[in-house]
């Protein structure tokens, strides 16, 4: 009995066209969807980005526009330096009388119930309102500062001074600029506001900075002219 013939070698698998024809269109696909997941993305963004700039410049167009529109305001106006202020109070201040001397020197008017502290180019360094005495017992003339005494006692012990710059003499005491007496009890022997009228004994009054300054600014032996 003649045997079966052998089985024909096994050959490799071979690909039918139409397989052929859609593992490529698969792999066309694939690569189709990698470039949109790659390509879209992008133009998303842009899209969003672009609504949000349009939403923006809708938000700030209004308030640009406002801005643009509204009226300018009138800038604030600046207060003049104290310094202005004072060099403006001085110049409206009073001249020295005429014939209160030349040089540096401290010059009281009775009639005015004022002093000029002047310097020896004849510029006014300082001016302002005192009170001199109530009696007739300053001659006008030309003194000089005798002395200074930082704390003083009034001649009937009823009250105390600061800053007592003596030139004269009275019919029983001294006689100088100083500060506002103050009582034993404290209060003063007059205001501020009342400095412009004679209410003293016999000295010259002064608000204390005004006596403070005068101290500081005349030594002994500067020139003291008192004016009718």
């Amino acid at each position: 009995m003649a045997s079966p013939p052998p089985n024909p070698p096994a050959s490799a698998p071979r690909l039918r066209p139409a397989r052929v024809v859609a593992l490529v269109g698969a792999v066309v696909l694939t690569a189709s969807v990698a470039v949109a997941s790659f390509v879209w993305p992008e133009r998303d963004a842009s899209a969003a980005q672009a609504g949000t700039g349009a939403a923006v410049a809708a938000a700030v167009l209004p308030t640009v526009t406002a801005a643009a529109t509204a009226p300018t305001p009138a800038p604030p106006v600046e207060t003049a330096p104290k310094r202005k202020a004072a060099a403006t109070a001085k110049a409206a201040a009073p001249a020295p009388p005429k014939s209160s001397g030349t040089g540096r020197r401290i010059v009281f008017d009775q009639s005015d119930q004022r002093v000029w502290l002047i310097e020896a180019d004849g510029t006014v360094d300082r001016t302002y309102l005192v009170s001199g005495s109530r009696f007739d017992n300053l001659q006008p003339g030309t003194y000089a500062v005798q002395s200074r005494q930082r704390h003083a006692t009034s001649f009937d012990y009823t009250g105390s001074m600061e800053y007592f710059v003596r030139f004269a003499t009275g019919f029983s005491a001294p006689i100088g600029f100083h500060s506002i007496p103050v009582y034993t009890n404290g209060k003063p022997e007059q205001t501020v506001d009342q400095l412009g009228t004679a209410l003293s004994a016999g000295c010259v009054r002064q608000k204390k900075s005004d006596a403070k300054y005068l101290w500081d600014w005349a030594p002994d032996g500067t020139t003291v002219v008192v004016t009718a």
